[in-house]
């Protein structure tokens, strides 16, 4: 059986080298694993790619949209335009995070810059809330206020059309990898936004120009907000959730700890964390109590391998202690 987890955090002291105290006189394995091979999604060459055309694209689009939106007197056009306008910056911080992640690791940042990644997806998934608030504000105004206003509903269907056209294709670029990274699925799930958004603008350029009421704007708008909002509050709940060390989603912390207290010659366990060390990769350390020493290199290489084909556990740390009473105070700060 597993002995109980003291509680305090060795994530800082995993980051930063193996600098525990072992002067309280008894036998310590002490194992530190990359697994590059199967612990981690390895992002295709082509998302490089994909996010220089996306921006491309709706950079282009926001200027058009802007334009026509002016021209058609369509605050449902210039509300869409300024929302894919937050998502190319969003694309921007995104990419940026995916190249900051392939940075090596140096004497500070000792596992590189992938926590970026988990940075950027918060950024997103806040930004994208930000846009949609003040789209909401802008399309509540048109719901109980439509008096004197006049919307040149064709044009705003053939522009909102090819918005649609253009956001759906941009998430199509980045489908591959919405399963496997947190970052590449928010850029996705802000593609998906806005051809959401877009169709809701064609259906309310429909509808005005089918009765002539320009609320039917403003209704189309808010309800296309909730929709987002809806879609979003998940990639908030899981970037928030990273970026202070949780578990990851995909990974059931009790299965690990009872895979691990399984191994054979293992009398308990403590100190068992796992933490995201970028939106692609997970890391874990745990002391291992085995009252015959440690077994050797063979075994934790083999413990290593399984936690990434089981678990997709990229790195992994396990230190060997031979009484469960090892971790004292004095050296790891908890009784």
């Amino acid at each position: 059986m597993a002995a109980p987890d003291h509680g305090h955090d060795h994530a800082h002291d995993k980051k930063h080298g193996h600098g525990h105290d072992h002067a309280h006189g008894h036998d310590h394995g002490h194992a530190h694993h990359h697994g590059h091979g199967h612990g981690h999604v390895h992002l295709p060459a082509s998302f490089g790619r994909a996010f220089a055309i996306g921006i491309a694209l709706n950079l282009g689009f926001v200027i058009v949209e802007a334009g026509y939106g002016i021209v058609a007197n369509s605050m449902a056009l210039l509300a869409d335009a300024g929302h894919n306008l937050s998502d190319v910056l969003g694309l921007c911080v995104a990419w940026l995070a995916t190249v900051l992640a392939r940075r090596r690791p140096s004497a500070r940042f000792t596992y590189g810059l992938r926590a970026s990644s988990i940075l950027a997806a918060l950024f997103n998934a806040a930004f994208l809330l930000v846009a949609v608030g003040a789209i909401a504000w802008e399309a509540a105004q048109r719901l109980f206020d439509p008096a004197g206003v006049e919307v040149a509903a064709p044009t705003v269907m053939a522009v909102a059309a090819v918005g649609i056209a253009i956001n759906g294709a941009t998430a199509w670029l980045f489908a591959r990898g919405r399963k496997g990274d947190l970052n590449i699925r928010g850029a996705y799930l802000h593609m998906v936004a806005d051809a959401a958004i877009s169709a809701g603008v064609v259906l309310a350029g429909l509808g005005v120009l089918l009765t002539g009421w320009t609320w039917i704007d403003g209704a189309v708008g808010l309800a296309v907000c909730a929709a987002i909002v809806w879609g979003t509050m998940g990639l908030l709940r899981e970037s928030v959730a990273l970026s202070l060390a949780a578990v990851p989603a995909n990974v059931d912390a009790n299965d690990v700890r009872a895979f691990l207290a399984s191994q054979p010659g293992v009398a308990g366990l403590h100190d068992l964390h796992i933490w995201a060390l970028g939106t692609d990769q997970t890391a874990l350390s745990a002391h291992l109590v085995m009252p015959a020493g440690a077994p050797g290199d063979a075994f934790l290489g083999a413990l290593c391998a399984q936690l990434r084909e089981r678990f997709a556990i990229a790195h992994t740390t396990i230190q060997i202690e031979t009484d469960a009473s090892a971790c004292a105070l004095a050296a790891c700060g908890a009784a």
